[in-house]
């Protein structure tokens, strides 16, 4: 991975944390504004992930974002948002987690 890829990747997260945020925000409190806005975000976020795709590859690009993604979001509703899962939810997030990173890792760990 090159250092402006993964700088690209992080933007990409960034902007999907804002637009993920903003969504969150429409649903407490709908609004145009805010429906706009979270369009506007996944529209620039899936242009920089073009970019990625075409960089690393449609499987590598999508899976890192994926997983970094759901990280990502899943520390935003919980620290920001105040949301809970339960246990067996708990559970199906980190079973995402090492599945994704699996498969994005996979090719590498076994030499393919």
């Amino acid at each position: 991975m090159t250092v402006f890829g993964f700088v690209q990747l992080c933007i990409s997260t960034a902007i999907f944390i804002l637009a993920a945020s903003a969504a969150k925000a429409w649903t407490l409190s709908p609004g145009y504004g805010k429906l706009a806005l979270t369009l506007v975000l996944y529209s620039i976020g899936n242009l920089v992930m073009l970019r990625l795709i075409r960089e690393f590859g449609m499987g590598v690009a999508l899976s890192l974002s994926a997983v970094i993604q759901l990280i990502a979001v899943n520390i935003v509703a919980f620290a920001f948002f105040g949301e809970r899962v339960d246990v067996v939810q708990g559970a199906g997030i980190l079973v995402a987690i090492l599945a994704v990173a699996l498969v994005t890792f996979g090719p590498y760990i076994t030499g393919r």
